[in-house]
């Protein structure tokens, strides 16, 4: 048995399906958003959003995948570095809700260009809104799932996919990068996981993914606990849902 959870295969499996069926899921979301989504106020809720019932069974799903994995992940949970990460993951996010915040601080309207686009300066206001349902279950319901899936879902299946696999295969891609220690330090896994990370996102979240990409690069180097990076991303990705829900920021999420 522990031979077995040791396998090369095995582990990058447990590693890259979940991220992998995630990723998926976005392109569905796509997909069934360009052939039936009718965003119209008279609309059912499955057309107007298609997001509404795709997060919750993406959600679902890659749940089922972490819990079959489970047994797979180092996450060496700490007392000292998940209180880390409760700071790394406040800081965070601090950077990333900023050019919102100074959008509205600064009294700007429309839509901004230049240097304030380039910062992911902008409203920010159209997105994913429960507020679309009228019958109190829905809403909460709704509510509930979006929380799940960005303080619960993303942050293990990303963080065990960032941190846990692809930080170890680009350093050594050609042969056994499970015997890269966890938390390595080295200009390329950070260079190339932080670059790929912002990637990721939206271009107008790129300067804040970066910021964010680099706080996570340094807790995970410094602590050398998956745990800690998935504490950061979990409370990171809760405050962004308070803040979201309190002001209406709903491009956020």
């Amino acid at each position: 048995m522990e031979a077995d959870l040791k396998n090369p295969e095995k582990l990058t499996k447990a590693h890259v399906v979940p991220f992998g069926v995630f990723m998926v899921f976005l392109i569905l979301l796509q997909l069934c958003d360009s052939v039936f989504g009718w965003d119209h106020p008279a609309a059912p809720w499955y057309k107007q959003d298609v997001a509404q019932w795709v997060y919750p069974l993406q959600s679902l799903v890659v749940l089922v995948l972490l819990i079959r994995f489970w047994k797979f992940y180092d996450f060496n949970w700490s007392v000292k570095w998940s209180l880390a990460g409760v700071a790394f993951g406040a800081i965070g996010i601090g950077f990333w809700l900023l050019p919102t915040f100074l959008y509205d601080s600064w009294g700007l309207t429309g839509e901004t260009d230049g240097w304030m686009k380039m910062l992911g300066i902008a409203k920010r206001d159209d997105g994913f809104d429960p507020g679309m349902f009228e019958n109190p279950a829905a809403y909460w319901t709704s509510l509930t799932m979006r929380f799940f899936r960005a303080a619960v879902i993303v942050a293990f299946v990303e963080e065990i996919f960032w941190r846990g696999f692809l930080m170890r295969f680009v350093m050594d891609w050609e042969g056994d990068y499970w015997k890269q220690p966890f938390g390595r330090i080295h200009w390329k896994n950070y260079t190339i996981v932080t670059g790929v990370f912002m990637l990721a996102h939206a271009p107008i979240d790129w300067p804040a993914a970066f910021i964010y990409g680099s706080l996570t690069y340094l807790l995970c180097v410094w602590s050398k606990n998956l745990g800690a990076c998935i504490v950061m991303h979990a409370v990171a990705n809760f405050l962004m849902g308070l803040y979201i829900m309190s002001y209406g920021k709903y491009g956020l999420w």
